[in-house]
């Protein structure tokens, strides 16, 4: 009796250190965690899955208002890699320790257009001078980022300000948290005019492009990528795969254009 109580009190034992014995953690435990401009969605998760296909590193990726995951972030997010609609909230993560920024490198450029639903009896507008967006949009309202503080809102106001358009558009201004609410606005009929990336407005079948804002009225539309702070060492991995070749065929895919040129 004696012996078989040692040998179960034996086998607990081993157990018992087996479980306490630290295993590696792997990356489909730990993936890398990527916070990203809420219109990058469809193209960022084709390249996150090739990459994962490639690497075995997987990625969680969250999307938001560039505004939204630079504060997030500083409030201490635990995310590896930022990517960015603008230079602004970028800058403002550098101003503050929250990248690395010698990892900082311009990656993709977009275009500013006013979409309309799909089946909207407007078709074509000509973007300029004395633009008169207000009209356009009768009684109903223009959906586009917040202009406080997201970047497709922030450049919307760039462009109708440098367009005189501003003041009649503005109090009819439906602002959303990101490019992708003031999308679906549109997309459902809710706004008979909204202002977003043109590479939204190309994965939603619900909405059209009817115009395209010229690239003098707004700053260039840049989307930075670095490194966090406390990326961890593979993040290295990841944001050398957003500069290779097949991350540049499935950007340009969806519409974006690629600033740097691809590594091999």
């Amino acid at each position: 009796m004696l012996t078989r109580r040692l040998i179960l009190a034996a086998f607990a034992a081993a157990a018992i250190g087996a479980a306490a014995t630290p295993r590696p953690v792997s990356a489909q435990e730990n993936p890398l965690v990527v916070f990203a401009a809420a219109s990058m969605k469809n193209a960022l998760d084709d390249v996150d899955d090739a990459f994962t296909k490639k690497t075995g590193i997987k990625v969680v990726a969250s999307y938001a208002a560039s505004s939204a995951l630079m504060k997030q972030i500083e409030q201490g997010a635990p995310a590896d890699v930022f990517l960015s609609a603008d230079v602004d909230w970028m800058d403002y993560g550098a101003k503050r320790d929250l990248i690395k920024n010698d990892t900082r490198l311009n990656l993709l450029d977009n275009k500013l257009v006013l979409i309309a639903p799909k089946d909207s009896k407007l078709d074509s507008v000509v973007i300029g001078p004395g633009f008169n967006l207000a009209g356009l949009a009768g009684d109903g309202r223009i959906a586009t980022g917040d202009v406080r503080a997201v970047p497709a809102g922030l450049y919307a106001k760039a462009a109708l300000e440098k367009l005189g358009a501003w003041t009649a558009a503005e109090p009819k201004l439906a602002m959303a948290e990101n490019v992708r609410a003031a999308l679906v606005l549109v997309a459902r009929g809710e706004a008979p005019l909204g202002i977003v990336y043109e590479t939204d407005a190309k994965v939603e079948k619900g909405v059209k492009i009817v115009g395209v804002f010229p690239e003098d009225s707004h700053p260039p539309i840049v989307y930075p990528v670095a490194l966090t702070k406390d990326a961890k060492p593979e993040a290295a991995q990841y944001l050398a795969y957003l500069r290779s070749p097949e991350a540049k065929a499935v950007f340009e895919r969806y519409g974006f254009v690629f600033l740097v040129k691809p590594t091999s």
